[in-house]
C-alpha cells in the first residue's frame, strides 16, 4: 500500500473514531449504551483502509494531534491538523476534508515529511504551494495529495512550522476550484517533539 494511501485511510480512521467518541459522548446523558455501540462499526472500514491498523493518539498539542501506529510492522508516527479555515473559489464547493500531516517512518529513513490531504482531485500539473514564515514552498500534485517539490527545503519548511503562527496550502482542483486552507501551527513543535521521543527505533 502506497504511504498516501495509508495517510489518507489513517486520517479517515481518526476522524471516523473522533465522531464515534464525539457520538458517545453526546449520547451517554440519554439512557445510553445501545445507540455508541451501534455506531462502533462505522470505524472498521477505515481501519482495515488503513492495514487493519488503529492509529494511537498519543497527545493532543493545539490544534495538532500525535499519533502512531504499526501497519505491517512498521511503526509510522504522525502529527496531522485539519484547516482552522478554508475558502473555495468559486465559494461553497464540496470538497472532503483536508489534512496536513508530517509523518515519520524510521523503517524508511524518512523524518518529518509534510504532506497535505487535500480533499479533491487536484488539476493534473498545476502548481500548488505552502506559504510559512514569510516564504513559499512549490508542492508537487498526486491525485488528492501535495509533497514538496524540493526535498532538499523539507528541512527549512518544518522548521518554519515549528515557528510560525499558520500555514496557508493553496490549490486548484481538477474542475477549476481555486481552495485556500489555512492551519494553525499551535501545538506542532511539541507534537514533533513528543513524536521524537516516541518514534526513536
Amino acid at each position: 500500500m502506497s504511504v498516501r494511501r495509508f495517510l489518507t485511510a489513517l486520517a479517515a480512521s481518526i476522524l471516523v473514531c473522533g465522531a464515534v467518541s464525539l457520538a458517545q459522548a453526546q449520547n451517554a446523558p440519554s439512557k445510553g449504551a445501545a445507540k455508541p455501540a451501534a455506531a462502533k462499526p462505522e470505524a472498521k472500514p477505515a481501519a482495515a483502509a488503513a492495514g487493519g491498523v488503529e492509529p494511537t493518539l498519543i497527545g493532543q498539542f493545539g490544534t495538532w494531534g500525535a499519533y502512531t501506529a504499526t501497519p505491517n510492522g512498521k511503526k509510522v508516527c504522525f502529527a496531522l491538523a485539519k484547516p482552522s479555515s478554508s475558502k473555495t473559489n468559486p465559494p461553497n464547493r464540496p470538497r472532503d476534508p483536508a489534512y496536513a500531516f508530517v509523518s515519520t517512518r524510521p523503517a524508511e529513513k524518512v523524518s518529518n515529511e509534510v504532506s497535505v490531504m487535500i480533499g479533491y482531485t487536484l488539476k493534473p500539473g498545476s502548481e500548488s504551494t505552502l506559504e510559512v514564515g514569510g516564504a513559499s514552498y512549490s508542492m508537487y500534485t498526486q491525485g488528492d495529495g501535495l509533497w514538496i517539490k524540493n526535498a532538499a527545503e523539507e528541512e527549512r519548511m518544518v522548521d518554519a512550522m515549528r515557528k510560525a503562527a499558520d500555514a496557508v496550502v493553496k490549490g486548484v482542483s481538477a474542475k477549476g476550484t481555486e481552495t485556500t486552507d489555512t492551519f494553525s501551527l499551535k501545538g506542532l513543535s511539541q507534537a514533533l517533539d513528543k513524536l521524537a521521543q516516541d518514534c526513536k527505533r
